[in-house]
């Protein structure tokens, strides 16, 4: 695990961190999920394969979820207390911004509700959804800052990007630096 970048808001971090997110000792990690839940592939499956079936045993009991929500389980095996289900959309559907921005804003929601302090998000829908890298990169970074500048007083201390690949780290980093260039 490689720490690449921080910004502070007040008494707040976002950070950016290369590895692997089923490795992440934060309360949550997030998991990029489909919208019936079915964790087979991608960083849904291999939070399943690490975490255990207790993870998919506990989606099957919440059955469905639409695309820009997301909903909450168990970490089962994993470092991480909990697994925060997002459904990001898949290109092609239409509004797909706007609901990557939902995504985004309901995970950190349900993150304050739980009085979360810390979660590590993937590069939610940049995967085989076919989401832009580079878009999604900045709806994450540009989405998570306004969450807690607008929400001071919010559980949440720390949000993290724990991206796995270089390409979509170049794209997070880079967002990184157009902010602290501000």
């Amino acid at each position: 695990m490689k720490e690449i970048d921080v910004i502070t808001i007040g008494d707040k971090t976002m950070r950016l961190v290369r590895g692997d997110i089923t490795e992440r000792t934060v309360d949550a990690i997030v998991n990029a999920a489909n919208s019936h839940l079915q964790h087979g592939g991608g960083v849904a499956g291999a939070i399943v394969r690490k975490g255990g079936g207790i993870i998919q045993e506990e989606s099957d009991n919440i059955g469905y979820t639409p695309v820009g929500t997301a909903v909450i389980t168990s970490g089962g095996r994993l470092p991480a207390k909990y697994v925060i289900h997002a459904v990001g959309p898949a290109i092609g559907e239409g509004d797909e911004d706007d609901k990557l921005k939902k995504a985004v804003k309901s995970v950190l929601l349900l993150a304050s509700g739980k009085k979360l302090k810390s979660i590590s998000m993937p590069a939610i829908s940049s995967g085989i959804f076919g989401f832009p890298k580079d878009r999604c990169a900045k709806i994450l970074v540009h989405e998570s800052l306004a969450f807690l500048k607008e929400n001071p007083d919010c559980s949440l201390d720390s949000v993290e990007f724990c991206i796995y690949d270089d390409l979509t780290l170049k794209y997070f980093a880079g967002e990184f630096r157009a902010l602290k260039a501000l």
